[in-house]
């Protein structure tokens, strides 16, 4: 579990990391230098878990030595159906890291919502569904690793 404790907001405790894969933690489909070992790190401290569309087909490959649950969510209402997992796992308890417009309800429903800006760029409305902003997956998982990064940019 991981503390988050923002001054003159709520108390968060977070037992899982909702993460998108291509355009968050991939690029065409190929998991971005250094985020497995961070996400590795991560499992320690919560429960991770990649939704994916598998686009490139090759996702459970690509994430095995990732300690995670993975997820292929099929075509249509995507948005609907990251939603609904995010809420089947406690939506008080979840994380989630998007970039994409199919991410902008369950970074609304977590309780910690991040949008990444990374090279295939940020739909607005995850941009906007979002607690906070990364410029890329590195800083958003850092700030999960050090949630004390937190306070000063969501504080109240």
């Amino acid at each position: 579990m991981i503390d988050i404790n923002i001054p003159g907001g709520p108390a968060l405790k977070i037992h899982h990391l909702v993460l998108d894969y291509n355009g968050t933690i991939a690029l065409d489909g190929d998991l971005i230098t250094g985020v497995p070992e961070l996400l590795n790190l991560l499992a320690k401290d919560v429960q991770l878990h990649v939704l994916t569309a598998d686009t490139h087909g090759t996702v459970k490959e690509k994430v095995a030595g990732i300690a995670c649950h993975l997820q292929v969510i099929g075509e249509g209402a995507q948005d609907e159906k990251k939603g609904a997992y995010v809420k089947s796992l406690g939506e008080k308890n979840v994380a989630a890291i998007g970039n994409g417009r199919n991410d902008a309800l369950m970074l609304s429903i977590a309780a910690l919502g991040i949008s990444v800006l990374q090279n295939e760029g940020a739909s607005p409305a995850a941009i906007a569904a979002s607690d906070i902003c990364c410029k890329d997956i590195w800083d958003a998982l850092q700030l999960m690793l050090r949630p004390e990064r937190l306070q000063a940019t969501l504080r109240n």
